[in-house]
């Protein structure tokens, strides 16, 4: 039954037979047919298909709901067993916003000196994603905004507060400003995210209530990718404080606050709402409350 949950989590995940098949280690047949009998023992039909996956039947929806509580206790319960004959060992998943990954070694390193046999994988995704991602069990653990898309049933660990600088040259347009407004950056050709990342969406509302709008000349879904360009003096972007202060500034280049108004977005960490937590994430989520009380004494 454990191994046929899996696959139906797992077509969650794709949307597709064959690539769920492959994430499974099995071959399609084999993934149909499992499908297929988890579908005669419990009666009712889960997925919607023809020659191909169309989505599931409203008792499919319960019964993934179902799957993914079962399997994240069945992992959750190996992982404590494999604590307590080990010690904390195993592999953290972790999701982050672009605009947040430069914290994250804020959380890993302290971590992996309390716990060196835990090794990381981060991911860089889209705030959207990283909800679908901490749902379906793809990662452990997200590091995203927690006040500005609803988190569904997800448990959220507040961490930091984003706020936002218009990075430029210091002989730009702007560049002797101690501070500017929306209405002002609006103004000038800048290099943002893509639309599809929720730090893009919150700077495009508020130049678009600032009676500007946002015509980028260089768009990316990498924050490195933009601030490299802002390093050459010849772009500008608007990022938040804490990454520009992480990614390190020049002297040619000035950070500058942005008001009217002076908008702050919490950011957070995201994991699974179940109890007993993994210990993996258990940890994390100490390491996560540490975290936010030092930033707060700062």
């Amino acid at each position: 039954m454990l191994d046929k949950l899996e696959y139906l989590l797992a077509l969650a995940r794709e949307r597709n037979f064959g690539r769920a098949a492959e994430t499974c280690g099995v071959t399609q047949p084999t993934f149909s047919a499992g499908i297929k009998q988890l579908e005669d023992t419990l009666g009712v039909m889960l997925v919607q298909r023809t020659s191909r996956f169309l989505g599931f039947t409203a008792e499919g929806e319960r019964v993934l709901d179902w799957a993914r509580t079962i399997v994240a206790d069945t992992r959750a319960m190996r992982a404590e067993v494999q604590t307590l004959k080990k010690g904390l060992v195993g592999h953290l998943r972790i999701a982050a916003i672009p605009t947040a990954l430069p914290m994250v070694s804020a959380l890993t390193t302290p971590y992996r000196a309390k716990h060196p046999n835990v090794k990381f994988t981060i991911l860089s995704r889209t705030s959207i994603d990283i909800l679908q991602m901490v749902e379906n069990l793809e990662v452990d653990a997200g590091l995203s905004y927690i006040d500005n898309e609803p988190l569904g049933r997800l448990r959220a660990v507040p961490l930091y507060n984003e706020q936002y600088r218009l990075l430029t040259s210091a002989d730009s347009p702007l560049g002797d400003h101690d501070k500017v407004t929306w209405a002002e950056v609006g103004k000038i050709p800048l290099c943002l995210l893509t639309p599809d990342m929720q730090n893009r969406r919150i700077i495009d509302g508020l130049l678009h209530a600032a009676g500007a709008r946002a015509e980028p000349t260089l768009e990316s879904n990498s924050m490195i990718v933009l601030f490299s360009h802002v390093r050459t003096g010849s772009w500008a972007s608007v990022m938040p404080e804490r990454l520009a202060d992480t990614l390190g500034l020049t002297e040619r280049l000035r950070s500058i606050p942005i008001v009217e108004p002076e908008v702050v977005h919490q950011i957070g960490l995201l994991v699974p709402p179940r109890e007993p937590m993994i210990p993996l994430v258990s940890a994390l989520v100490a390491e996560a409350s540490r975290l936010a009380s030092a930033i707060r004494a700062d």
